[in-house]
């Protein structure tokens, strides 16, 4: 179990990082969106066009990347959303089972399938260098490789989040301790 929880311990630490790092294109995002905004509204004061498609699909672009890559991270933190008819109101050992269940039933498999569906498509983009249709627009084909890259992130992320809950389940609860004085995890 040891060696699991290390195992675990670097992939948070990855996902921890990436989540850092895209972070920081939420500011770029904004950025861009706020020159396209500003510019669209200044060219038509004087009448010149300052934007671009290339503009534009960079902030779509950003934001699929965003998406993909800040999920496994969403995971590690907990802020995926979740629909909490009955999960806070079941003990802590009921939860986990939850979570583990959920992890080696739909999240692991779900992950596998869009790794797989996705690579005929992923391959043949970069294949053909897949381009936008639009005038001026980027490439596709290095946004299409996030799919890829954003569901080996989730499901390395999946892999940790389910040793984690056995190490919970394997440990036999304190019922002299209450929950908010336990270490965190147990």
């Amino acid at each position: 179990m040891k060696l699991l929880l290390r195992l675990s311990a670097v992939i948070d630490r990855l996902n921890e990082n990436v989540g850092r790092l895209v972070s920081w294109l939420v500011v770029l995002m904004v950025l861009i969106a706020s020159y396209n905004a500003i510019v669209r509204y200044l060219g038509r004061y004087i009448g010149r066009n300052f934007s671009s498609n290339a503009y534009l699909e960079s902030q779509w672009y950003l934001f699929s990347v965003i998406f993909l890559l800040g999920a496994a991270w969403a995971l590690k933190e907990d802020a995926h959303v979740r629909v909490d008819v009955f999960y806070g109101r079941v003990s802590e050992r009921v939860r986990a089972w939850i979570n583990l269940l959920g992890g080696l039933l739909l999240t692991l498999p779900f992950c596998l399938f869009v790794l797989w569906a996705s690579l005929p498509s992923v391959q043949n983009s970069w294949r053909i260098r897949e381009g936008s249709p639009d005038p001026g627009g980027l490439p596709r084909y290095p946004l299409k490789a996030m799919i890829l890259v954003g569901f080996v992130l989730l499901l390395l992320q999946g892999i940790s989040e389910v040793i984690k809950t056995a190490r919970v389940l394997r440990r036999a609860p304190d019922a002299h301790v209450p929950a908010e004085h336990r270490p965190e995890g147990v």
